[in-house]
């Protein structure tokens, strides 16, 4: 029961709104905060999975060398990571009730940037890697133009 309400539960909930609006902010903070229980799960699941792929690989032949190459195994470590920068996404949401852009550029960047490094040239053309590179430059001025809007911390 105490999990219920906690799930249900909005702190940053007043009386005087709408009841709709009430209604409607209760629903979304607790989609957010089952999003984020999926989200642990689905990131312990995958870590336990390239941990198996892992020892596995490292057992076949020939044994002490990976079998599958860096490359592939940089993809799978960069896959948990976009999931724990999503989790950390969510929770800011969660803790402060708005969308930090800048949480959502690096997101981004580092998806781009997984893109990036697993990249296969024998199976993708230019056009797709000038389109990455395109979105990252996109990405790093929208990431620089937010940190500049950003109220600096200790200039005058």
């Amino acid at each position: 029961m105490r999990f219920l309400k906690w799930l249900l539960h909005n702190p940053h909930e007043t009386e005087e709104e709408d009841p709709f609006l009430r209604g409607v902010v209760r629903l979304e903070s607790l989609l957010s905060k089952l999003l984020s229980i999926l989200l642990v799960g689905l990131i312990l699941v995958a870590v336990v999975d390239l941990a198996r792929f892992l020892v596995m690989d490292m057992l076949m032949e020939p044994r002490g060398f990976f079998s599958t190459t860096l490359i592939e195994i940089f993809g799978l470590f960069l896959n948990i990571l976009i999931a724990l920068e999503i989790l950390e996404n969510i929770t800011a949401y969660l803790q402060k009730q708005v969308v930090q852009v800048e949480l959502v550029i690096t997101t981004s960047l580092i998806a781009v940037a997984r893109k990036i490094i697993i990249f296969d040239f024998e199976k993708l053309g230019g056009l797709e890697l000038i389109g990455l590179g395109a979105a990252t430059l996109a990405l790093s001025v929208s990431y620089w133009l937010v940190r500049q809007a950003k109220p600096q911390s200790g200039k005058h």
